[in-house]
């Protein structure tokens, strides 16, 4: 178990969902956490729940140059957690390309964007803890779901680098990979969902998951066996089940 009291996180994506159940999380573990968001009206109702000291930050993923004046802004910091993200359910027959390039932005270069302004900074003073979200989905492609299944893929395989550059170093890298979670995302989904867990429940596994000193963590466990199997199938084999 590691020694919350009074370390600073920069948690990005914390306006709802799984991203607030983490606050609370943390908050109760006695972290000073910086909540970062695009909308400022959430953040600070989130704050105002938390037992814990927390900042309010509001920032676009996408926007370089507003993630260097909030890493300014706020000073050191003892960890980052990534886990903005947008989705709409659609694969190659109803394409849209607005909604598949903000995914792409968001979930993936959003991400990127983000490690740039924070893994310079951890690696120059060889310290810190970097946790990314990754998805179930990441590991394999999906019917109808191209445009999230592949920004998560790239989240996925971008944590799985930085692992292999920082794991002799000061700095933690972590991957968490989720299932299905209800939020008012996974509402626009008109299909049975598996597995699928509270945004509390699913915090206490990323929580617990951020306790231990394990890269990655795909949950629910079971449920997880199925996608991670997935990756050893024949492709012919692979696409008759899953397409």
């Amino acid at each position: 178990m590691n020694d919350w009291a009074g370390k600073r996180y920069w948690l990005v994506g914390a306006s709802e969902g799984l991203g607030a159940a983490l606050a609370q999380k943390l908050s109760a573990a006695g972290v000073h956490l910086i909540l970062s968001a695009r909308s400022r009206d959430k953040l600070e109702a989130l704050a105002a729940e938390l037992p814990g000291p927390s900042d309010v930050q509001p920032v676009d993923i996408n926007d370089k140059d507003a993630l260097e004046k909030v890493v300014d802004e706020i000073g050191e910091i003892d960890g980052v957690v990534h886990m903005a993200g947008v989705y709409w359910p659609f694969g190659a027959k109803d394409w849209d390309a607005e909604q598949a390039n903000a995914m792409a932005e968001i979930n993936f270069v959003g991400a990127m964007k983000l490690m740039g302004v924070v893994v310079p900074r951890f690696v120059e003073r060889d310290s810190g803890h970097i946790v990314l979200t990754g998805s179930l989905s990441g590991f394999r492609g999906l019917p109808g779901s191209a445009p999230y299944c592949s920004s998560k893929a790239g989240v996925m395989v971008l944590a799985e680098s930085l692992y292999a550059d920082l794991r002799k170093t000061g700095v933690r890298m972590q991957l968490v990979n989720p299932g299905f979670i209800k939020t008012r995302l996974t509402d626009k989904n008109d299909f049975n969902m598996p597995f699928i867990m509270e945004p509390e429940a699913a915090a206490q596994v990323f929580f617990e998951h951020m306790n231990t000193s394990a890269f990655k963590r795909s949950f629910p466990t079971v449920f997880s066996w199925v996608f991670r199997g997935s990756q050893f199938l024949p492709d012919w084999l692979y696409y008759r089940l899953f397409a």
